[in-house]
């Protein structure tokens, strides 16, 4: 929806004009059809009573209603700055609270909520289109629809003299099924749809509680006072009219909010009650909507330079390629770039703030990752941390948890002739003497269907892929990365990818066939190493290892390891053990050991079940590293074992 939530899938139409026309059409005629029901009572009225009543209600009154009716449209501002933070969108909280009340004062006066909400929002959020509004003014309907069902179904069940209330039973338990569905999160099919987490749930609950009751109370107040009718009796029949108002869209909610009304409320003094619906339609619809209105006109979003994406630095870390998987992103956090995953209950950083050094500037990053946490209403989690961050973690109190090493080499002090290298020399030997070949091809000469067909053979004997901060195979990912291809003959029989930055690569994705000569993956890193040092790089990491894999894990990480086994082999730090790298850990961290318990598992299911790849190629930062990569490419020089080959 905005910033970090960019789908790329074919954006729908808009709704014709014919549809728009009958849609209006329906929204008045049901206005029409339930204020011609109400003509019969409202015939027997008494104009001259309903004026007399109406002008008897003080300027007290009208100032308490003005009050509640700024308290609830308060929590309607908060509302969607909630889904805007579940979202992810990136806006300012200031910005997204004004369209929100802004759009809601109108659309609830004028009707047709989906599409004058959506307008609304399209003209106050800078950079959103008209089809992210829409689908969050979707969200806010939906959402606000089923926190009415449940403040309502509370209500109903706490007043032994509410109706329905065997139906609200009812509803409360579906409620609670929701709510504990929420903890796991799930995924639904075919649906690009991020289920709320339980923190957004209870926040937009508490807020939908907020608005209905002081809408409530602003219209208790107006009642003249001489009607005997106590905010007990009239609150379960003011909240089923509002939600028969809501949910059949008519202007104002009117004809459904009025005979619902009259239909639970005891025998009242009716010119009364009917002037009391006339000044709180005035104080709670005409007024809103004629403010929000101005406002909206007067103020339209624009797009300022904090709403920019941010910019990575120029040192970037070279993994901040894992971004053109779609779901980690670069955010702000304390003024300093950070990559940011999200699951759907934590916000995830990944490795350490860019351009942090001091230890002052890690706390003040640590202290802001967990406000947009909060925010967001997520717990703030740092993967993959460095031993600095770690250790400011530890003295502000932090749970730390050493979960890996990373493995890295000085390309330029890399020297096969060294005694440390026997075993990789041997390794490149066999390789060779196998007929092994390795080349880095241009983009436009890579073979993607042999790829494909062995990164399939991969998968068969390594299960599926993994994702969130690892790699995949998918061509609109591989095609921004340095590839480096193994070819038997003419056939190619595995690759590595690399991410690459203007001083260091990263080791990403490895693939190979089922039939392997000995020594061909060595082949693959061993090109790579020769040509970061022709290009002079000084860091050339080979990824992480699980700490399982050097057999230094706790009795914590060992149970943890049990649910994965694979991750606990050690046949990957053998394999990066022979380039004789040096070993830089990493840590996992957390407020508490729950948060790091669920940290833990939400971490496990977002890296082996991703969702779909989601391109973001057209976004600032992709363009940026883009030209990074191509600012730094040369030609690659060949060795006995790195034999340059045309591909075509």
């Amino acid at each position: 929806m905005g910033q970090g939530q960019v789908n790329i899938a074919v954006r729908p139409p808009l709704l014709p004009w014919a549809r728009l026309f009958v849609r209006a059409a329906v929204s008045v005629g049901l206005m029409i059809g339930f204020l011609w029901l109400l003509s019969g009572r409202l015939a027997q009225i008494n104009v001259a009573a309903l004026m007399a009543a109406f002008g008897q209600l003080q300027g007290s009154q009208w100032g308490a209603a003005l009050g509640f009716t700024g308290l609830s449209f308060w929590a309607v501002g908060r509302y969607d700055s909630v889904l805007h933070q579940h979202f992810a969108s990136g806006m300012p909280c200031r910005m997204t609270r004004r369209a929100g009340i802004c759009a809601i004062a109108v659309s609830q006066t004028l009707g047709l909520g989906l599409v004058s909400g959506a307008i609304v929002r399209w003209r106050m959020l800078a950079g959103a289109t008209l089809w992210q509004a829409t689908r969050l003014t979707a969200a806010v309907a939906l959402s606000f629809l089923a926190g009415w069902a449940v403040v309502t179904s509370i209500v109903l069940v706490a007043l032994s003299d509410a109706p329905y209330r065997g139906w609200a039973a009812l509803v409360l338990l579906i409620a609670v099924g929701l709510f504990t569905l929420s903890l796991a999160a799930p995924r639904l099919h075919r649906l690009r749809f991020r289920w709320p987490n339980a923190l957004t749930m209870t926040r937009l609950m508490l807020l939908c509680a907020v608005d209905t009751l002081a809408a409530a109370a602003a219209f208790h107040v107006l009642i003249p006072n001489a009607v005997d009718l106590p905010y007990d009796t009239l609150l379960p029949a003011f909240l089923l009219a509002l939600g028969a108002g809501l949910a059949l869209g008519t202007p104002g909610g009117m004809g459904p909010f009025e005979i619902t009304l009259l239909a639970h409320l005891p025998e009242v003094d009716q010119p009364a009650l009917l002037a009391a619906i006339l000044a709180w339609r005035l104080i709670y619809f005409a007024l809103p909507a004629m403010v929000g209105a101005a406002v909206a006109i007067a103020f339209p979003g624009r797009t300022l330079a904090d709403r920019l994406a941010p910019r990575l630095p120029k040192t970037h870390p070279a993994e901040a390629g894992l971004t053109r998987q779609g779901h980690i992103n670069l955010g702000m956090v304390a003024r300093r770039p950070w990559l940011l995953g999200r699951s759907n209950h934590c916000l995830i950083a990944l490795l350490d703030p860019m351009g942090a050094r001091r230890p002052e500037q890690f706390d003040r990053a640590l202290r802001g990752l967990r406000h947009l946490a909060w925010q967001e209403s997520r717990l703030p989690v740092a993967y993959k941390a460095s031993a600095r961050l770690a250790a400011r973690a530890a003295k502000a109190g932090q749970i730390v948890r050493h979960t890996g090493w990373e493995a890295w080499i000085n390309p330029q002090t890399h020297d096969l002739s060294a005694s440390r290298f026997s075993s990789l020399r041997r390794k490149l030997r066999r390789a060779e003497a196998a007929g092994v070949s390795v080349t880095q091809p241009s983009a436009h000469m890579i073979p993607w269907a042999a790829l494909d067909r062995i990164a399939a053979d991969w998968t068969k004997c390594h299960g599926p892929e993994r994702g969130f901060s690892m790699g995949r195979h998918a061509r609109i990912y591989l095609e921004t990365q340095r590839l480096y291809i193994a070819w038997a003959g003419d056939t190619p029989i595995a690759y590595v990818s690399f991410h690459t930055a203007p001083k260091e690569w990263t080791l990403d994705l490895m693939r190979h066939g089922t039939t392997l000569p000995d020594g061909t993956m060595h082949s693959l890193i061993a090109a790579a190493v020769s040509d970061a040092k022709l290009a002079g790089l000084h860091r050339l990491s080979l990824a992480a290892v699980p700490n399982l894999a050097q057999r230094k894990a706790d009795f914590i990480s060992r149970c943890i390891m049990a649910v994965a086994p694979k991750m606990s082999r050690d046949g990957l730090y053998q394999f990066k053990s022979a380039f004789a790298p040096r070993w830089q850990p990493l840590y996992l961290i957390a407020p508490n050991r729950v948060i790091l318990a669920l940290a833990a598992l939400s971490l496990w299911r977002a890296i082996t079940r991703p969702p779909p790849i989601r391109p973001q190629s057209s976004q600032p930062i992709m363009r940026q590293i883009e030209r990074d990569d191509a600012d730094y490419g040369f030609a690659s020089g060949s060795a006995a074992w790195h034999i340059a080959r045309d591909n075509g």
